[in-house]
C-alpha cells in the first residue's frame, strides 16, 4: 500500500528506515505514550518491526514520509466486525506541523473508501493531548475511558481514551 498526499507519502518500511526508527523509538515521549514499545529500542527491534515479527504486527504499519524523510509510524489493523483499530507515532522533529494529522487522514479514507469499513478505532493515553488533538482533526469523537486498560513496563495500569470515526464523519 502507498498513500499520497502531496508531500506526505504512506509506504511500507523497509530495512533502510531502520536508524530513523531507533532514534524515534528511544525518544521519552514516544516511549512515555506508548507501553508496548521496548526499551531501550534496539536495531534488532527496528528490524523485527520492519520486518512483522515485532508484537503488534498483525496491525500493518508503513512509514509517514515527508520531504522524503521518514518521520513517524502509522497502521492498522481489522477485525471481523470490519472495524480498523488505527495507533501512530511521530518522531520529535516533525511534531506540531501536521505531519500526523495529514497521515491519519489519509489511511482513514484509505479505510473507510477503498476497504469499506464500518468503523475506525484508536486510543490515547487521557494525557496525552497531542494525540487527542490529531483524532478531533480529523474527525474522531471521544467515547470514553477504558479503566486500567494498558499495563506499562513499570507495571502500572493506565486508563485509555477510545475515539472512534464512523463512515461519513471524516474531515
Amino acid at each position: 500500500m502507498e498513500l499520497r498526499d502531496g508531500d506526505i507519502k504512506l509506504r511500507a518500511w523497509t530495512l533502510d528506515d531502520v536508524p530513523a526508527i531507533v532514534a524515534a523509538c528511544n525518544d521519552a515521549e514516544i516511549q512515555k505514550w506508548i507501553p508496548v514499545i521496548p526499551r531501550p529500542y534496539t536495531e534488532e527491534d527496528a528490524c523485527a518491526f520492519v520486518q512483522g515479527e515485532a508484537p503488534g504486527s498483525a496491525t500493518q504499519q508503513v512509514a509517514i514520509v515527508h520531504d522524503g524523510r521518514v518521520v513517524g509510524s502509522i497502521g492498522m489493523g481489522v477485525n471481523d466486525s470490519r472495524t480498523g483499530h488505527i495507533g501512530y507515532w511521530c518522531a520529535r522533529e516533525a511534531r506540531g506541523r501536521g505531519v500526523t494529522t495529514r497521515a491519519l487522514r489519509l489511511l482513514c479514507k484509505h479505510g473507510l473508501e477503498d476497504l469499506r469499513l464500518e468503523r475506525l478505532e484508536l486510543i490515547t493515553d487521557p494525557d496525552n493531548r497531542a494525540s487527542q488533538r490529531v483524532a478531533e482533526k480529523v474527525g474522531f469523537q471521544r467515547e470514553g475511558v477504558l479503566r486500567s486498560h494498558l499495563l506499562h513496563p513499570d507495571g502500572r495500569r493506565r486508563d485509555s481514551v477510545m475515539f472512534s470515526l464512523l463512515p461519513g464523519e471524516l474531515l
